[in-house]
């Protein structure tokens, strides 16, 4: 495996994030202790840092034919570890994960209390970018959703003025 080396941590705050992958992708990942976003593109992970908070949203139990779960199915923290390119396949960028226990969660009975899906009648569109970085209250309503205890994310409301999601795309520089 090609190593990519981590980026330095130095007392900077723990960012939330969400991934999207169907459940059994998601399975494979949290059995091999790592996690690939967008069809296995390096510039998603580079952005997440060591200790950075992950959380997995399952609209499928597997690929596109797959039944409708819409669910959170994997919670964990973004490893010390370098980025690296598996040797399979199509060759994906993957980073480690110490997931946690949890339970699955349905995102429907969340919808009105996440801050970061603006438009609560079309919510799905939260998530069409594959990635997203997200308040840590909001991260912690779905750590307490999935029956896991979050202790360093602040109770809803404890942030800093001003923060808010943001859905990040991988983008082609001109």
């Amino acid at each position: 495996m090609n190593a990519r080396p981590a980026i330095a941590s130095i007392a900077l705050p723990v960012r939330c994030w969400i991934v999207v992958m169907p459940k059994d992708a998601i399975d494979a990942a949290v059995a091999d202790r790592y996690v690939e976003v967008n069809h296995g593109k390096a510039g998603p992970l580079e952005r997440m840092r060591p200790h950075d908070a992950i959380a997995c949203y399952s609209p499928r139990a597997s690929d596109e034919r797959g039944s409708p779960l819409q669910s959170f199915t994997a919670l964990g923290r973004i490893d010390d570890a370098p980025i690296v390119q598996a040797p399979v396949d199509h060759q994906p960028f993957r980073r480690p994960v110490r997931w946690l226990a949890a339970t699955p969660a349905p995102v429907r009975p969340l919808i009105e209390a996440l801050g970061f899906i603006r438009n609560k009648a079309h919510w799905g569109a939260a998530f069409r970018f594959g990635y997203l970085r997200v308040p840590p209250e909001d991260f912690a309503l779905i750590a307490a959703a999935m029956h896991c205890p979050w202790s360093d994310v602040p109770p809803p409301g404890a942030h800093a003025p001003g923060v808010r999601s943001e859905a990040l795309a991988t983008r082609v520089a001109p």
